[in-house]
């Protein structure tokens, strides 16, 4: 019997020490360093064509490796499309890509985010985001998107 104790406890922590889990952490994705919501303006030739600060999302793809949605949530040209994304140097952009709203194909160039580039609304540090967009349905035209990352506050928001 005094065998045995050793034997059954040295296989019960053996048990144990097996079923330790190592949980992922659900917070980070691939392109935590380019994701998140943005106040932007958009504009043609220095003109803002909306008149206010929108919010658009870039968040990762199901992929989670090098591409990003870049969505304007339906607010400017209504699109929605995947960017290749450089997560080291913060900058992205597509050629071509299939809208995902509406039939037409989209071109991001300069994609850029910039830690800590920008002042929100009430003056608060925040990244800022930098892209040019043009679409197939009006192809001579290049939109400016720019703006700072959504801070949370509600007195950020437009």
């Amino acid at each position: 019997m005094k065998k045995l104790i050793p034997i059954v406890s040295a296989f019960l922590l053996i048990l144990f020490a097996a079923c330790t889990k190592n949980p992922l952490d659900p917070g980070n994705t691939s392109a935590h360093t380019v994701a998140n919501e943005w106040w932007v303006t958009f504009t043609l030739n220095g003109n803002d064509l909306i008149g206010t600060h929108v919010k658009i999302a870039t968040y990762n793809t199901s992929e989670n490796k090098d591409s990003i949605w870049v969505d304007d949530l339906q607010d400017t040209w209504q699109f929605k499309v995947k960017a290749k994304a450089d997560y080291q140097n913060l900058t992205f952009s597509t050629k071509d890509a299939q809208n995902e709203y509406y039939d037409i194909q989209v071109n991001l160039t300069n994609g850029k985010i910039i830690p800590k580039g920008g002042h929100s609304k009430t003056g608060n540090i925040a990244d800022s985001i930098y892209f040019e967009a043009n679409f197939t349905d009006d192809p001579t035209n290049t939109y400016i998107i720019s703006g700072t990352a959504r801070t949370m506050y509600a007195e950020d928001d437009y």
